[in-house]
């Protein structure tokens, strides 16, 4: 007997994959939803012997533009044949008939996705340290890819990407402003008005960081996950965003991965240098990108505790991520003037 899903009837999953790949599911379907996520819905199902991985939009109502099922599972299917692992795409399905949504079916992946310093400190400094390079390396390796070449070249709109991002987390922002948050418009105003020149554009992940990955027992990445954000653009915005991440362990925040805080874990800098030499990229302005960094997760932050404080969402934590938000302003605006 199949398990109940929300969001996921494993009975009619399991007549479209018989259609669509048949062969492929030998036995009845079970399945658990994987937890961690914020947005999209993530299931590891499974009939036995094989086991594979479904996401879908949240359940509920959603903007059309948002959650696409089918540019994730596009730029994961294009970067298959390049040095990003990813994991293989098995089929996508827009019929929303199906399970009440589109959604799209990928193997299942072994890895974990460490997201405390306590989960790494287990492993020790050197091999932290190796799983913090290879993250470092395989954002390397996504950005050297060739969109065109890889049938990505109109994934997205590189021309004024950096004003666009501005422009829109600046909405994002006004979207969700309820009170006063000092500093927040002077941050916004300062990188809106030294807007650098990009370099060539990229594959650009949108959210790069180490528990969006999966590493082996080898400190290999086996995956990278949640490509919901990606898009063409500029990829020093990636790398800041990586850097933000480990910044952020000046605001204390736990709802927040603290995995730069685990011994051996490399400082910003050398990360920074480790990009730099093995890409080639400039990055003498990358203190914009990380001030935009600091400002974006701001806002981010912000509209999950508006959200939150009018009573339009729950969960761990999100009761102290208002305090967070003017803190991640003042290390944006710190980090500007450096």
């Amino acid at each position: 007997m199949t398990q109940e899903l929300p969001g996921l009837d494993l009975a009619r999953l399991r007549d479209h994959l018989d259609e669509h790949s048949p062969g492929l599911v030998q036995g009845p379907l079970t399945g658990e939803v994987v937890q961690g996520g914020r947005s999209n819905l993530t299931y590891v199902v499974g009939d036995g012997t094989g086991r594979w991985v479904v996401r879908r939009p949240p359940l509920g109502h959603v903007l059309p533009t948002a959650h696409d099922m089918s540019r994730e599972h596009r730029v994961i299917s294009a970067l298959g044949h390049t040095a990003v692992p990813v994991p293989r795409t098995i089929t996508l399905c827009q019929d929303t008939d199906v399970i009440g949504a589109p959604f799209y079916v990928m193997e299942f992946v072994e890895g974990t996705p460490y997201r405390s310093a306590s989960e790494l400190e287990p492993l020790g400094e050197h091999r932290t340290k190796a799983i913090a390079g290879a993250l470092v390396d395989t954002l390397v390796d996504l950005h050297a890819v060739d969109p065109s070449a890889v049938g990505l070249g109109d994934f997205g709109r590189p021309e004024g990407f950096l004003e666009r991002q501005v422009r829109r987390w600046g909405k994002q922002l006004d979207g969700s402003r309820s009170r006063d948050l000092p500093g927040i418009d002077d941050l916004r105003e300062q990188l809106a008005r030294a807007i650098p020149a990009s370099g060539p554009a990229a594959v650009v992940h949108g959210d790069y960081r180490l528990d969006n990955v999966l590493v082996d027992s080898r400190d290999r990445i086996t995956a990278v996950l949640d490509w919901e954000m990606s898009t063409l653009g500029d990829p020093l915005t990636d790398l800041a965003l990586l850097v933000a991440y480990a910044e952020r362990g000046k605001v204390d925040l736990e709802i927040v991965s603290n995995v730069s805080t685990a011994p051996g874990y490399p400082g910003t800098d050398e990360v920074i240098a480790q990009y730099a030499a093995r890409s080639g990229r400039d990055v003498s302005a990358l203190d914009w990108y990380v001030g935009f960094a600091f400002f974006k997760l701001a806002v981010i932050l912000e509209g999950i505790y508006y959200r939150f404080s009018q009573g339009q969402t729950v969960g761990e934590g999100f009761d102290q991520i208002g305090a967070a938000v003017v803190p991640l302003v003042t290390l944006g605006l710190e980090t500007l003037k450096d």
